[in-house]
């Protein structure tokens, strides 16, 4: 194991353990180096990386402290690493999506507010029968976020919300060329929106599921 991978594991270790909670500070770095065994440097570097993913925060003047650990917060490394995808992977990306958001939203089927799907309901009817397909896949984004938020899991959230930025070329690229797209799409979240109402779990999951797979299933003939 490297020198820098020894110390990250090493502060790791003390945070999964409790001796450093969210929130806490720190000690001083000589004394963090004594204590684990570890020279300054590889230390510094060991803070230095788990900073770039927000486990730690280094404040200038004042020390260096253990993140909130929020899952929100730590997943924001993730939609970094998303942001590189390839062309080539965005089926990838569908597939993750199919699997977590109709899980995300039968949760939601018993958890959203009435005052949250009358905003979808409203949103819906503002977007009118034939919007452009820019304002169709940026209605979709929203519409679909705020379900998800709805669930009431904040890990789902922060997962999907990474997950969609790579199929949002592919949405837009559908709603161009493929001729029942933007109807097919309007369809399909007026059901989604009526199985929410109904508080029915495997409506819910079911037309989430056939809204995310048509997409895919069109990339991949597409492809």
């Amino acid at each position: 194991m490297a020198v820098t991978d020894e110390a990250i594991e090493k502060i790791k270790e003390m945070i999964v353990s409790g001796a450093l909670r969210p929130g806490d500070r720190l000690p001083k770095e000589s004394e963090l180096a004594a204590e684990l065994g570890l020279s300054r440097n590889s230390l510094r570097e060991a803070v230095r990386a788990l900073s770039l993913i927000r486990i730690l925060d280094v404040r200038q003047g004042d020390g260096t402290y253990v993140t909130s650990l929020d899952p929100q917060l730590l997943l924001e490394a993730m939609s970094f690493v998303v942001d590189f995808h390839r062309d080539d992977t965005v089926l990838e990306f569908l597939a993750v999506r199919r699997i977590l958001e109709p899980a995300a939203t039968a949760m939601a089927a018993t958890r959203i507010s009435e005052a949250e799907l009358d905003a979808l309901s409203a949103q819906l009817d503002a977007l009118g029968p034939h919007p452009s397909v820019e304002e169709l896949v940026a209605s979709d984004l929203e519409f679909h976020r705020r379900i998800v938020q709805g669930s009431g899991n904040s890990v789902l959230c922060s997962l999907l919300d990474g997950l969609s930025g790579p199929t949002t070329r592919a949405r837009i690229w559908r709603g161009l060329t493929q001729e029942d797209a933007v109807s097919r799409t309007l369809h399909e979240h007026r059901a989604i929106l009526a199985a929410l109402r109904d508080q029915d779990v495997e409506a819910a999951r079911s037309w989430a599921t056939v809204h995310i797979a048509s997409v895919e299933q069109w990339l991949r003939s597409t492809l």
